[in-house]
């Protein structure tokens, strides 16, 4: 494979495929099934019976 043809693959299918991969993590991480446990790890910093000390 040539480097012009490896570079039009690079940046044709690994492109979209990255794109295509940021948006099912992103996803993941925000279905609705998730949001007690997002919600209780952003309150997590201002509960004060979890410090030590």
């Amino acid at each position: 494979m040539s480097y012009e043809g490896f570079r039009h693959f690079a940046d044709s299918i690994w492109l979209a495929l990255m794109a295509l991969l940021y948006l099912v993590l992103v996803g993941w991480a925000f279905r609705p099934s998730k949001r007690p446990s997002n919600r209780r790890a952003a309150d997590m910093i201002f509960d004060e019976d979890e410090r030590d000390g």
